[in-house]
């Protein structure tokens, strides 16, 4: 028998591994379970992040077994359009990998190249390494992280940024997790110019846009969060301005939604200021009428406005 078939007969045996101990403890189901309730739709996304959270448990229990391998590398790209989730994915991953070990604290801290990147020479890397302490133990998150690289710039200072941010990825990724968002052909193009960078990204994860449907169905979750409701009529109203909504320029998805739902809050309750002297009802409150949602100036066609 050779050496490799000896290790390898050593190691098959029949030694049973605490799977329910393991996810007992680390509370992961009820994370990714939090996860399907508050993100509508995204199942190409839950799909990879539950794939993630499997691998993690099964490296979780190897070591337990002492059946020890290069740990799984674990920062991240997401990329999609705003407004469909990235954030609060960044979030679920982080209690993810602290539940398990892979982080200290589990925290959060989400920066743009303003956070990173100085404005003169010896700036930049202070900034930077500031913002990794505070990062460490947790998830840093970067949004349109593309931003960082500025090659028409010769004066531009992100590349010390870049510089230091894969100095850390590499040598302390068992302190920190990076995830790097952005839209998705542009952080394309940043990792064709920073190979570096994308060499040490191991997953990819892409957000696709919400349908009208799952917008509506954000927007109901959204509504009853706040004590609202549509009635049969603004519901019917508030389809037709999603799709309105869709074809104009710098929709953001759910955070359109958000937008459009604090205007019609505004509209909702200038109406019922308006009705000075007679009596509201519990329902009048928490109602939102079609005259909240007609009066946006989506439905006369202007770009850019709810």
């Amino acid at each position: 028998m050779g050496s490799s078939e000896k290790i390898l007969a050593e190691l098959a045996d029949d030694t049973p591994v605490d799977l329910v101990g393991v996810l007992e403890n680390s509370h992961v189901f009820e994370i990714l379970d939090q996860l399907d309730r508050e993100l509508i739709g995204l199942k190409p996304v839950k799909t990879r992040i539950r794939e993630i959270a499997a691998l993690l448990l099964m490296d979780r229990l190897r070591k337990d077994m002492n059946l020890n391998a290069q740990p799984p590398s674990l920062h991240m790209c997401f990329t999609g359009n705003p407004g469909t989730g990235k954030t609060t994915v960044a979030q679920r991953m982080a209690k993810i990998l602290h539940r398990l070990g892979y982080v200290r604290q589990g925290h959060v801290v989400a920066v743009t190249r303003d956070d990173l990147v100085g404005q003169y020479i010896g700036h930049t890397a202070p900034k930077t390494k500031e913002v990794l302490k505070r990062a460490m133990g947790g998830v840093l998150f970067i949004d349109e992280a593309y931003y960082l690289y500025k090659p028409e710039n010769e004066r531009d200072y992100g590349a010390e940024s870049i510089e230091i941010l894969l100095q850390v990825m590499e040598n302390q990724r068992d302190d920190l997790v990076v995830i790097l968002a952005g839209y998705k052909d542009r952080m394309e193009n940043f990792f064709s110019s920073n190979p570096g960078m994308s060499s040490r990204i191991a997953h990819h994860i892409d957000f696709p846009d919400y349908a009208t449907e799952e917008l509506m169905e954000i927007a109901e979750m959204m509504m009853a969060s706040l004590n609202y409701r549509f009635d049969a009529a603004s519901a019917q109203v508030f389809v037709e301005y999603i799709r309105l909504r869709m074809q104009m320029p710098h929709f953001a998805n759910a955070r359109s939604i958000r937008n459009a739902i604090d205007r019609m809050r505004l509209r909702h309750a200038n109406r019922l200021f308006g009705r000075r002297g007679e009596p509201l009802t519990r329902r009048d409150l928490v109602t939102i009428a079609e005259s909240d949602i007609r009066a946006s100036r989506v439905f006369s066609g202007k770009a850019g406005v709810t």
